[in-house]
């Protein structure tokens, strides 16, 4: 069986590393002020064993950038992240590019999600701005129904893989954050390339991966390392500082808990938020060579 090494965390990698308090727009926010962490996370990712790369590019939506001093960026701040991969590639000298698209609105909030037409349409101009520079398009933090349809609309035309990472209940990984099935998105994604769960508890993606698995295609998973996701996190404009990472989940707890996906049957393995390249590379020394 072979592994594929995705990345880990970048936005929170990011926080850490500027050492400047978080705002509601996160990881894009330290990427304007500090556009080379960006690239040296990348690299440092590539350089513990991860084979993609997933740009910054998760939170830059017109809708998270309205109201701010850079709402007119929206294309020059995808093309600064492109760059940012691609420079890290380039130094590396192998590895695939993953577009990330997040959710619309903010993360895990199905509440927030745009009308059909509007988020095809909002999610198609990211996917044509990322495409001709990735291997993949890859959406994050599917948490409903509404969601992967719109998602999928929105890329087929592009001609590039789809990858598409759902977001599942801490407690029971056979829900959607939306309370909706998992099963019910996994039926909506025939034209996918790989099925993934991610930003969710660890302990949640074995049952996850079971219900991915059901679709036939290469699924995995990347857990975020939170405590959990605070009331506070859920308002709107949230800061990351409303959530606490988790004391017990450094690189070998990780790598104990995606040993479990591996034997549900995910061959796709990496990190969300709170997790680091010496996380990544625990991954990599166990089971690049699986």
């Amino acid at each position: 069986m072979t592994i594929t090494i995705l990345d880990g965390g970048m936005g929170q990698e990011l926080i850490h590393r500027s050492g400047t308090p978080p705002t509601p727009l996160w990881s894009t926010q330290v990427m304007i002020d500090k556009p080379h962490l960006v690239r040296e996370i990348h690299a440092d990712y590539f350089a513990a064993g991860a084979e993609i790369a997933t740009t910054n590019t998760y939170a830059i939506h017109r809708d998270r950038l309205a109201g701010s001093e850079h709402e007119g960026r929206f294309e020059e701040l995808h093309q600064i992240a492109l760059d940012m991969a691609l420079e890290a590639r380039e130094a590396h000298g192998s590895g695939r590019i993953a577009g990330s698209i997040g959710p619309l609105g903010a993360s895990y909030r199905a509440d927030l999600q745009s009308p059909h037409e509007i988020a095809v349409e909002l999610m198609a101009e990211v996917a044509g701005i990322l495409a001709p520079a990735c291997d993949l398009l890859l959406f994050e933090t599917v948490i409903s129904t509404a969601q992967v349809r719109a998602a999928l609309e929105a890329a087929h035309e592009f001609g590039k893989p789809i990858w598409v990472a759902f977001s599942v209940d801490d407690e029971d990984g056979t829900l959607l954050r939306s309370g909706e099935p998992l099963a019910d998105a996994v039926a909506l994604c025939g034209e996918t390339a790989a099925l993934l769960a991610n930003c969710s508890a660890p302990e949640a993606m074995p049952t996850a991966i079971d219900v991915l698995k059901t679709s036939g295609k290469p699924v995995g998973a990347y857990a975020n390392a939170f405590t959990q996701i605070t009331k506070e996190f859920l308002a709107d404009k949230p800061t990351v500082d409303a959530l606490t990472a988790r004391r017990d989940m450094g690189p070998e707890a990780y790598a104990d808990q995606a040993a479990t996906w591996v034997d549900h049957g995910a061959t796709i393995l990496g990190g969300c938020c709170e997790t680091t390249p010496a996380h990544i590379a625990e991954l990599a020394r166990r089971f690049a060579k699986a």
